[in-house]
Protein backbone atom coordinates (compact mmCIF):
# COMPACT_ATOMS: atom_id res chain seq x y z
CA UNK A 1 0.00 0.00 0.00
CA UNK A 2 2.74 2.45 0.97
CA UNK A 3 4.77 1.74 -2.16
CA UNK A 4 1.64 2.23 -4.27
CA UNK A 5 0.97 5.61 -2.65
CA UNK A 6 4.54 6.75 -3.16
CA UNK A 7 4.48 5.66 -6.79
CA UNK A 8 1.23 7.49 -7.46
CA UNK A 9 2.52 10.64 -5.78
CA UNK A 10 5.71 10.52 -7.83
CA UNK A 11 3.69 10.06 -11.03
CA UNK A 12 1.66 13.15 -10.11
CA UNK A 13 4.77 15.35 -10.39
CA UNK A 14 5.20 15.09 -14.21
CA UNK A 15 1.43 15.43 -14.64
CA UNK A 16 1.38 18.69 -12.70
CA UNK A 17 4.48 19.84 -14.59
CA UNK A 18 2.69 19.33 -17.91
CA UNK A 19 -0.43 21.10 -16.64
CA UNK A 20 1.58 24.11 -15.50
CA UNK A 21 3.61 24.20 -18.72
CA UNK A 22 0.64 23.96 -21.08
CA UNK A 23 -1.38 26.54 -19.14
CA UNK A 24 1.51 29.00 -18.97
CA UNK A 25 2.50 28.85 -22.64
CA UNK A 26 -1.08 28.92 -23.91
CA UNK A 27 -1.70 32.14 -22.01
CA UNK A 28 1.66 33.78 -22.66
CA UNK A 29 1.80 32.95 -26.38
CA UNK A 30 -1.64 34.43 -27.06
CA UNK A 31 -1.67 38.00 -28.42
CA UNK A 32 -1.50 40.95 -26.04
CA UNK A 33 -0.61 41.17 -22.38
CA UNK A 34 -2.53 41.30 -19.08
CA UNK A 35 -2.36 45.08 -19.35
CA UNK A 36 -3.44 45.29 -23.00
CA UNK A 37 -6.86 46.63 -22.01
CA UNK A 38 -5.12 49.60 -20.41
CA UNK A 39 -2.59 50.09 -23.17
CA UNK A 40 -4.34 53.21 -24.43
CA UNK A 41 -4.18 54.95 -21.04
CA UNK A 42 -0.92 53.67 -19.55
CA UNK A 43 2.30 55.35 -20.75
CA UNK A 44 4.82 52.94 -22.30
CA UNK A 45 7.33 53.48 -19.47
CA UNK A 46 4.76 52.69 -16.81
CA UNK A 47 3.68 49.65 -18.81
CA UNK A 48 7.26 48.38 -18.88
CA UNK A 49 7.54 48.87 -15.11
CA UNK A 50 4.31 46.94 -14.57
CA UNK A 51 5.48 44.06 -16.75
CA UNK A 52 8.82 44.01 -14.91
CA UNK A 53 7.07 44.02 -11.52
CA UNK A 54 4.86 41.07 -12.47
CA UNK A 55 7.80 39.28 -14.15
CA UNK A 56 6.16 39.09 -17.57
CA UNK A 57 8.82 40.96 -19.50
CA UNK A 58 11.65 39.45 -21.51
CA UNK A 59 11.74 36.19 -23.48
CA UNK A 60 8.93 33.73 -22.79
CA UNK A 61 11.27 30.89 -21.82
CA UNK A 62 12.89 33.08 -19.14
CA UNK A 63 9.47 34.04 -17.80
CA UNK A 64 8.61 30.35 -17.66
CA UNK A 65 11.77 29.40 -15.74
CA UNK A 66 11.23 32.18 -13.20
CA UNK A 67 7.61 31.09 -12.81
CA UNK A 68 8.64 27.48 -12.14
CA UNK A 69 11.12 28.61 -9.49
CA UNK A 70 8.39 30.64 -7.78
CA UNK A 71 6.02 27.66 -7.86
CA UNK A 72 8.65 25.46 -6.21
CA UNK A 73 8.70 27.99 -3.36
CA UNK A 74 4.89 27.88 -3.14
CA UNK A 75 4.54 31.40 -4.56
CA UNK A 76 1.71 31.66 -7.11
CA UNK A 77 2.59 35.32 -7.65
CA UNK A 78 0.46 38.47 -7.69
CA UNK A 79 -2.77 38.74 -9.62
CA UNK A 80 -2.51 41.18 -12.52
CA UNK A 81 -6.22 42.01 -12.29
CA UNK A 82 -6.69 42.28 -8.52
CA UNK A 83 -3.72 44.52 -7.86
CA UNK A 84 -1.68 43.99 -4.69
CA UNK A 85 -3.47 40.68 -4.03
CA UNK A 86 -1.56 37.45 -4.41
CA UNK A 87 -3.04 34.37 -6.04
CA UNK A 88 -2.29 32.48 -2.81
CA UNK A 89 -4.46 34.94 -0.90
CA UNK A 90 -7.33 34.77 -3.41
CA UNK A 91 -7.34 30.96 -3.43
CA UNK A 92 -7.13 30.81 0.36
CA UNK A 93 -10.29 32.96 0.57
CA UNK A 94 -12.33 31.38 -2.23
CA UNK A 95 -11.36 27.69 -2.20
CA UNK A 96 -12.95 26.88 1.21
CA UNK A 97 -16.23 28.41 0.04
CA UNK A 98 -16.22 26.46 -3.23
CA UNK A 99 -15.29 23.26 -1.40
CA UNK A 100 -18.09 23.73 1.14
CA UNK A 101 -20.56 24.25 -1.69
CA UNK A 102 -19.16 21.30 -3.64
CA UNK A 103 -19.23 18.98 -0.64
CA UNK A 104 -22.89 19.83 -0.05
CA UNK A 105 -23.67 19.14 -3.71
CA UNK A 106 -21.78 15.83 -3.63
CA UNK A 107 -23.62 14.76 -0.48
CA UNK A 108 -26.97 15.55 -2.10
CA UNK A 109 -25.97 13.66 -5.25
CA UNK A 110 -25.02 10.53 -3.31
CA UNK A 111 -27.98 10.59 -0.89
CA UNK A 112 -30.46 10.94 -3.75
CA UNK A 113 -28.75 9.14 -6.63
CA UNK A 114 -27.79 5.84 -4.98
CA UNK A 115 -31.23 5.09 -3.43
CA UNK A 116 -32.98 6.03 -6.67
CA UNK A 117 -30.73 3.70 -8.64
CA UNK A 118 -31.29 0.84 -6.20
CA UNK A 119 -35.08 1.32 -6.28
CA UNK A 120 -35.06 1.36 -10.08
CA UNK A 121 -32.94 -1.80 -10.31
CA UNK A 122 -34.96 -3.77 -7.73
CA UNK A 123 -38.21 -2.83 -9.52
CA UNK A 124 -36.86 -3.49 -13.00
CA UNK A 125 -39.51 -3.11 -15.71
CA UNK A 126 -42.17 -1.91 -13.28
CA UNK A 127 -43.84 1.49 -13.05
CA UNK A 128 -41.40 2.56 -10.32
CA UNK A 129 -38.46 1.79 -12.60
CA UNK A 130 -39.94 3.74 -15.50
CA UNK A 131 -40.79 6.72 -13.28
CA UNK A 132 -37.31 6.73 -11.72
CA UNK A 133 -35.62 6.60 -15.12
CA UNK A 134 -37.81 9.47 -16.30
CA UNK A 135 -36.79 11.58 -13.31
CA UNK A 136 -33.12 10.77 -13.96
CA UNK A 137 -33.44 11.66 -17.63
CA UNK A 138 -35.02 15.02 -16.77
CA UNK A 139 -32.30 15.69 -14.20
CA UNK A 140 -29.47 14.95 -16.62
CA UNK A 141 -31.09 16.99 -19.40
CA UNK A 142 -31.66 20.10 -17.27
CA UNK A 143 -28.62 22.43 -17.33
CA UNK A 144 -27.57 24.39 -14.28
CA UNK A 145 -28.39 27.76 -15.83
CA UNK A 146 -32.02 26.60 -16.21
CA UNK A 147 -32.30 24.70 -12.92
CA UNK A 148 -30.95 27.61 -10.86
CA UNK A 149 -33.65 30.15 -11.89
CA UNK A 150 -36.34 27.49 -11.36
CA UNK A 151 -35.12 26.83 -7.82
CA UNK A 152 -34.90 30.57 -7.14
CA UNK A 153 -38.44 31.10 -8.46
CA UNK A 154 -39.87 28.19 -6.48
CA UNK A 155 -38.10 28.35 -3.12
CA UNK A 156 -36.76 31.90 -3.09
CA UNK A 157 -39.63 33.97 -4.50
CA UNK A 158 -42.91 32.00 -4.63
CA UNK A 159 -42.20 30.27 -1.30
CA UNK A 160 -39.44 32.44 0.23
CA UNK A 161 -37.73 29.88 2.43
CA UNK A 162 -34.11 30.06 1.30
CA UNK A 163 -31.88 33.05 0.42
CA UNK A 164 -31.28 33.42 -3.31
CA UNK A 165 -27.89 35.15 -3.19
CA UNK A 166 -24.86 35.60 -0.99
CA UNK A 167 -23.12 33.43 1.52
CA UNK A 168 -24.31 34.82 4.83
CA UNK A 169 -25.92 31.75 6.44
CA UNK A 170 -26.07 27.95 6.09
CA UNK A 171 -29.49 28.33 4.44
CA UNK A 172 -27.82 30.23 1.61
CA UNK A 173 -26.08 26.98 0.63
CA UNK A 174 -29.29 25.03 0.07
CA UNK A 175 -30.34 26.25 -3.37
CA UNK A 176 -26.86 26.31 -4.97
CA UNK A 177 -26.11 22.88 -3.46
CA UNK A 178 -29.31 21.50 -4.96
CA UNK A 179 -28.43 23.08 -8.28
CA UNK A 180 -25.05 21.32 -8.22
CA UNK A 181 -26.22 18.04 -6.72
CA UNK A 182 -29.43 17.21 -8.59
CA UNK A 183 -27.92 16.70 -12.07
CA UNK A 184 -25.13 14.64 -10.53
CA UNK A 185 -27.72 12.63 -8.58
CA UNK A 186 -29.54 11.82 -11.83
CA UNK A 187 -26.31 10.56 -13.42
CA UNK A 188 -25.47 8.48 -10.33
CA UNK A 189 -29.00 7.00 -10.29
CA UNK A 190 -28.69 5.79 -13.89
CA UNK A 191 -25.22 4.42 -13.30
CA UNK A 192 -26.31 2.71 -10.09
CA UNK A 193 -29.31 1.11 -11.79
CA UNK A 194 -27.25 -0.26 -14.68
CA UNK A 195 -24.49 -1.57 -12.43
CA UNK A 196 -26.85 -3.21 -9.94
CA UNK A 197 -28.87 -4.90 -12.68
CA UNK A 198 -25.68 -6.37 -14.11
CA UNK A 199 -24.57 -7.64 -10.71
CA UNK A 200 -28.00 -9.11 -9.90
CA UNK A 201 -27.68 -11.33 -12.96
CA UNK A 202 -24.30 -12.69 -11.84
CA UNK A 203 -23.64 -16.28 -10.86
CA UNK A 204 -22.78 -15.54 -7.23
CA UNK A 205 -26.13 -13.75 -6.79
CA UNK A 206 -27.98 -16.76 -8.19
CA UNK A 207 -26.04 -18.92 -5.74
CA UNK A 208 -26.99 -16.64 -2.84
CA UNK A 209 -30.66 -16.85 -3.82
CA UNK A 210 -30.42 -20.63 -4.17
CA UNK A 211 -29.20 -20.81 -0.56
CA UNK A 212 -32.46 -19.23 0.53
CA UNK A 213 -31.25 -15.73 1.43
CA UNK A 214 -33.88 -13.04 1.48
CA UNK A 215 -33.96 -10.56 -1.40
CA UNK A 216 -32.95 -7.71 0.91
CA UNK A 217 -29.84 -9.59 2.03
CA UNK A 218 -29.01 -10.52 -1.56
CA UNK A 219 -29.27 -6.90 -2.71
CA UNK A 220 -27.88 -4.94 0.22
CA UNK A 221 -25.33 -7.38 1.65
CA UNK A 222 -23.92 -8.98 -1.50
CA UNK A 223 -24.86 -7.20 -4.72
CA UNK A 224 -24.57 -3.60 -3.57
CA UNK A 225 -20.94 -3.94 -2.49
CA UNK A 226 -19.97 -4.89 -6.03
CA UNK A 227 -22.39 -2.61 -7.84
CA UNK A 228 -21.13 0.45 -5.95
CA UNK A 229 -17.66 0.24 -7.57
CA UNK A 230 -18.60 2.15 -10.76
CA UNK A 231 -20.15 4.85 -8.54
CA UNK A 232 -16.86 5.20 -6.67
CA UNK A 233 -15.02 5.56 -10.00
CA UNK A 234 -17.47 8.21 -11.15
CA UNK A 235 -17.30 10.12 -7.87
CA UNK A 236 -13.53 10.66 -8.15
CA UNK A 237 -13.57 13.27 -10.92
CA UNK A 238 -17.09 14.36 -9.90
CA UNK A 239 -15.85 15.28 -6.42
CA UNK A 240 -12.97 17.31 -7.87
CA UNK A 241 -15.41 19.12 -10.16
CA UNK A 242 -17.97 19.86 -7.45
CA UNK A 243 -15.47 20.77 -4.75
CA UNK A 244 -13.90 23.42 -6.97
CA UNK A 245 -17.36 24.84 -7.46
CA UNK A 246 -19.40 25.58 -10.53
CA UNK A 247 -18.80 28.76 -12.48
CA UNK A 248 -22.45 29.06 -13.49
CA UNK A 249 -23.90 28.25 -10.05
CA UNK A 250 -21.54 30.52 -8.15
CA UNK A 251 -22.20 33.36 -10.57
CA UNK A 252 -26.01 33.04 -10.48
CA UNK A 253 -26.19 32.80 -6.69
CA UNK A 254 -23.41 35.36 -6.12
CA UNK A 255 -21.29 32.91 -4.18
CA UNK A 256 -17.78 34.36 -3.61
CA UNK A 257 -16.01 31.16 -4.62
CA UNK A 258 -13.39 30.34 -7.25
CA UNK A 259 -15.84 30.41 -10.17
CA UNK A 260 -16.30 34.18 -10.64
CA UNK A 261 -12.59 34.80 -10.08
CA UNK A 262 -11.70 32.22 -12.73
CA UNK A 263 -14.09 33.80 -15.26
CA UNK A 264 -12.65 37.26 -14.61
CA UNK A 265 -9.10 35.93 -14.81
CA UNK A 266 -9.76 34.51 -18.29
CA UNK A 267 -11.47 37.68 -19.51
CA UNK A 268 -8.66 39.86 -18.15
CA UNK A 269 -5.78 37.56 -19.12
CA UNK A 270 -4.75 37.19 -15.48
CA UNK A 271 -2.11 34.58 -16.25
CA UNK A 272 -1.10 33.71 -12.71
CA UNK A 273 -4.63 33.47 -11.32
CA UNK A 274 -5.58 31.16 -14.20
CA UNK A 275 -2.51 29.07 -13.46
CA UNK A 276 -3.36 28.92 -9.76
CA UNK A 277 -6.95 27.81 -10.36
CA UNK A 278 -5.95 25.19 -12.96
CA UNK A 279 -3.20 23.87 -10.69
CA UNK A 280 -5.63 23.64 -7.76
CA UNK A 281 -8.16 21.72 -9.84
CA UNK A 282 -5.47 19.36 -11.11
CA UNK A 283 -4.25 18.66 -7.57
CA UNK A 284 -7.78 17.89 -6.41
CA UNK A 285 -8.41 15.66 -9.41
CA UNK A 286 -5.25 13.65 -8.71
CA UNK A 287 -6.08 13.48 -5.00
CA UNK A 288 -9.63 12.25 -5.45
CA UNK A 289 -8.62 9.70 -8.08
CA UNK A 290 -6.11 8.36 -5.57
CA UNK A 291 -8.76 8.28 -2.84
CA UNK A 292 -11.05 6.43 -5.27
CA UNK A 293 -8.44 3.73 -5.82
CA UNK A 294 -7.95 3.34 -2.08
CA UNK A 295 -11.70 3.04 -1.50
CA UNK A 296 -11.79 0.09 -3.88
CA UNK A 297 -9.72 -1.97 -1.45
CA UNK A 298 -12.11 -1.24 1.44
CA UNK A 299 -15.30 -1.93 -0.53
CA UNK A 300 -14.08 -5.03 -2.38
CA UNK A 301 -11.51 -7.13 -0.53
CA UNK A 302 -10.64 -8.97 -3.75
CA UNK A 303 -8.92 -5.86 -5.10
CA UNK A 304 -5.24 -5.44 -4.26
CA UNK A 305 -3.18 -2.39 -5.07
CA UNK A 306 0.24 -3.16 -6.48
Amino acid sequence: MLSYLLRRLLLAIPVLFLVVTITFFFMRLSPGSPFSLDRGTIPPRVLQELEARYKISGPVHEQYLYYLMDLLRGDLRLSTKYRDRSVNEILAQTLPISMMLGFSGLLIALLIGIPLGVVAATHHGQTTDIFTRLIALVGISTPSFLLAPLLILMWGISIPIFPVAGFDSPLALVLPSLCLGLPAAAAIARLMRTSLLEVLSSDFIRTARAKGLSENKVVYKHALKVAILPIISYCGPLAAHLLTGSIVVETIFHIPGMGPFFVNSVLNRDVFLIGGVVLTFSLLLILFNLVTDLLYTFVDKRIRLS
